[in-house]
């Protein structure tokens, strides 16, 4: 009661001397320092975690431990997220999206810590995901949580949580612009300029806490050994293709085998069957173990044994052929490997697999092309300019693939290659899959917000709050005076006709009945199962609006029916409709 009457009295002082923009930019700073702390907390405790369980390990030898490390690791994630969180808190990204458009940008109060704890325990222990998804929602849920705390509206809960996010990618990767750049183009939030200004706030402030406690070095670096040759240009227009396909493959195979897990319903099951399956893959192939950026490094400073440390597979380093056809194994296990670590209980993201596979996609391409000794292509270059390939196809974010791939190497000399290749991979993919991997779920049951204003404010109606309950229902056995004593007590002029189970068998319209209605003799004769006409169409209770608007354009009418199950429920007017959506418009677009 304290400190509810403590805050109570800071808001009331807050409106009489802070103005909304300006409390806006301060908690916008708030949110980047606590987000950029939380990013910085999970790195060191995935970090910690990882070189714990392998620090004794040897380069020329088998590590059996690989086989045990994942399965403990998800089971570990699955005993915390049952007995302590009590909510599912995978797919970081789809659930801030699905929060924005369905749940008032309201997110859950525990998604400030569960999703570090989780991911710590699944990646840590060799899940093969990233750590940036979990930090995202945890930024997310950190802006949701403070703007609810300070009774803002939904518009500036909103640009809170992009906030949050922007501070926490800016915090893991040191990547400020990379962060607003991600908030605005993957979140799709529709905000003025004046909204970037606390983006950048919250996104600066995050990369300023890493370099403050983890120095100015970048994730990955760069050494600049030969620089961008126009003679290679077309080259980097084949990575893009390349890489494009394989995002296609990501998405598409990701999304099946994440489908085929859900059919497991025992977590117990699946869990042991994902850890065992992971394990395996990982024993054979080491460079899944984990976040993945230690192999991707090494194959930026040329260091090729990256790709065949700790494995059975050691002597192919040798062999350029061979470690070519391992490469593409490499390749096509990441993404099963990715998902069943999420599908069989881990928690994390595909951040950090999408720059592995675009890393050493980009190997493989130069690499293969070397071999036939015609052209001489730097590896180095195409492994870091191929993670922007796969970011932006997997992502359908090219600008965020750019920016990162930029601020985390340091390669701002390979600009020009890097925008040449994420955006042909991004219109390699978007040819195939219009929605990203992150959107994809939501778009298929109408639940995406766009830059589209119009589908944005569709989304976030809902039709069961547009639903008229007040037309007077009849029986299909009752007579025409009946219908007329019931017409006379009623100011609608459309009558529902329903059964003993309320199950919808057709309307009555005043309009038809006009001419009959006053001829006394035809009340005891007539029936309104005579009268009765089926409706133009008939809507689901849970129908998205968007479609809800095609039925009205598809039959002209004015008035249609909604049931639940066969059963009537109400009736949803077009009027009543566009007075709502204009209410929803100025609130959505209210700055």
């Amino acid at each position: 009661m304290k400190n509810k009457s403590l805050l109570s009295r800071f808001l009331i002082w807050r409106m009489k001397n802070i103005k909304e923009r300006q409390f806006v930019l301060i908690l916008s700073f708030i949110v980047g320092i606590i987000s950029g702390l939380a990013a910085l907390l999970l790195k060191t405790t995935i970090h910690q975690t990882h070189h714990f369980l392998t620090h004794n390990l040897h380069v020329d030898s088998v590590n059996l431990l690989y086989l045990a490390y994942p399965t403990i690791g998800i089971l570990l994630t699955v005993l915390f997220v049952k007995f302590f969180v009590k909510d599912n808190i995978g797919h970081g990204v789809t659930r801030i999206l699905y929060a924005i458009s369905q749940k008032n940008s309201q997110i859950k109060s525990h998604n400030n810590y569960s999703s570090i704890i989780a991911s710590t325990l699944t990646i840590g222990f060799g899940g093969s995901v990233g750590a940036e998804a979990p930090i995202v929602l945890t930024g997310a849920s950190i802006g949701s949580n403070l703007g609810r705390m300070f009774h803002l509206n939904y518009k500036t809960i909103t640009l809170m949580v992009g906030c949050g996010v922007a501070g926490a990618i800016g915090g893991i990767f040191k990547a400020p612009m990379a962060g607003m750049v991600f908030t605005l183009e993957v979140l799709m939030l529709d905000l003025t300029m004046a909204s970037l200004i606390p983006l950048l706030i919250s996104s600066i402030t995050g990369a300023s806490i890493a370099y403050f406690f983890m120095g100015k070095g970048v994730l990955l670096s760069y050494p600049l050994n030969e620089s961008f040759v126009l003679s290679t240009f077309p080259y980097y227009i084949l990575l893009g293709v390349f890489t494009g396909m394989v995002s296609l493959y990501f998405t598409r195979v990701g999304m099946y085998l994440e489908s085929q897990l859900e059919r497991i319903k025992n977590r117990y099951q699946k869990l042991v069957l994902g850890g065992l399956a992971l394990g395996i893959m990982i024993f054979l192939f080491p460079p899944l173990y984990g976040e993945g950026y230690t192999t991707i490094q090494a194959l930026i400073n040329g260091n090729v044994d990256g790709l065949v440390n700790n494995s059975i597979f050691y002597f192919l380093r040798d062999h350029y052929w061979l470690l070519l056809g391992y490469v593409v194994l490499i390749l096509a296990f990441k993404v099963i490997a990715s998902t069943v670590t999420t599908g069989s209980g881990g928690v994390g993201g595909i951040f950090a697999p999408s720059l592995f596979l675009g890393g050493v996609s980009g190997f493989f391409v130069a690499r293969f092309l070397n071999g036939f000794n015609f052209v001489k292509l730097s590896e180095t270059n195409f492994t870091l300019i191929g993670m922007a390939g796969v970011m932006a196809g997997v992502m359908h974010a090219p600008l965020t693939a750019i920016f990162l791939i930029v601020e985390i190497t340091g390669g701002y000399s390979l600009f020009v290659p890097i925008m040449v290749t994420a955006t042909i991979a991004y219109l390699t993919i978007m040819y195939f899959e219009p929605h990203s991997i992150y959107t994809k779920r939501l778009a298929k049951r109408g639940e995406l917000i766009t830059h589209n204003k119009d589908k944005a404010v569709l989304t976030l109606m809902k039709l069961g709050k547009v639903i008229e309950t007040d037309l007077q229902k009849i029986d299909p056995d009752a007579s025409l005076g009946e219908l007329v004593k019931l017409i006379s007590h009623s100011h609608r002029n459309i009558f529902p006709v329903v059964d003993e189970e309320e199950k919808l068998l057709g309307i009555v319209l005043l309009d038809d009945i006009r001419h009959i209605m006053f001829n006394p003799d035809m009340y005891d004769e007539t029936f309104v199962r005579n009268l009765m006409t089926m409706p133009p169409a008939v809507l689901e209770a849970d129908a998205p609006m968007d479609k809800v608007m095609r039925r009205f354009e598809e039959t002209g009418a004015w008035n249609l029916p909604v049931i639940m199950d066969g059963k009537y429920l109400g009736f949803v007017s077009k009027s009543k409709i566009f007075n709502v959506y204009r209410r929803v418009l100025v609130h959505f677009s209210d700055e």
